[in-house]
């Protein structure tokens, strides 16, 4: 089985697989591209903040919103016809507590911040199986509770798989944890369950039989 990050290069296509298939919903996606898998459903987030540095955060999140719309020719028209699009662009900016930065450049927002908008984004594009990549690395206490809420209300009608090493995070959040070492998956099970198992407790917190 491939490590963390490995597995969501895999699923969304960022990484061919050596050998054997990936299958999505039935459906044989080994040889889709990106988008394509993208178009199925499958969104990502990434470790590093992926965001547009030099549009607003509105504008960040209005790119993905425009997925909805059909009009393949849309360049043409004016660019304010996209403003139907600022009131849902709006509310996920206030989902992810970034209601007063709307018309702030991205690259002019710390680091945490960042973090918050590529939530938005991720989540304008309405996914039917979100992967999270360390969503909450570089956030501050007060953003983590806010996007741990966030993540708590959107997985109610979507997969959500999670890679996060904040374990107050993921005692919250996680119906299912599976602990891996070496390629190999090492416990799953609920938190309490992961937490006490002693081959966890070795390979991870260096406790032995003592």
């Amino acid at each position: 089985m491939p490590a963390k990050t490995t597995c969501f290069n895999l699923l969304t296509k960022f990484l061919a697989p050596s050998r054997g298939t990936i299958r999505y919903n039935g459906r044989d996606i080994t040889a889709a591209k990106p988008a394509d898998v993208a178009r199925l459903g499958i969104v990502r987030s990434f470790q590093i903040s992926a965001v547009f540095p030099h549009l607003t955060a509105l504008q960040n999140v209005r790119i993905g919103l425009q997925r909805t719309r059909r009009d393949n020719f849309h360049f043409w028209r004016s660019k304010r016809t996209l403003d139907t699009l600022n009131g849902r662009a709006e509310a996920l900016l206030a989902d992810v507590g970034l209601a007063d930065c709307a018309h702030v450049a991205a690259v002019e927002l710390p680091y945490g911040r960042k973090r918050s908008l590529e939530i938005a984004t991720t989540l304008a594009l309405d996914p039917e199986m979100l992967l999270l990549d360390e969503p909450m690395a570089g956030m501050g206490r007060e953003d983590v509770e806010r996007a741990t809420k966030l993540i708590r209300r959107v997985a109610a009608d979507r997969t959500v798989l999670m890679v996060e090493h904040n374990l107050g995070v993921v005692a919250d959040l996680c119906d299912t944890i599976t602990v891996m070492t070496r390629g190999r998956t090492l416990a799953e099970g609920d938190y309490a369950t992961v937490a006490r198992n002693p081959e966890v407790q070795q390979a991870y917190l260096g406790v032995g039989d003592g």
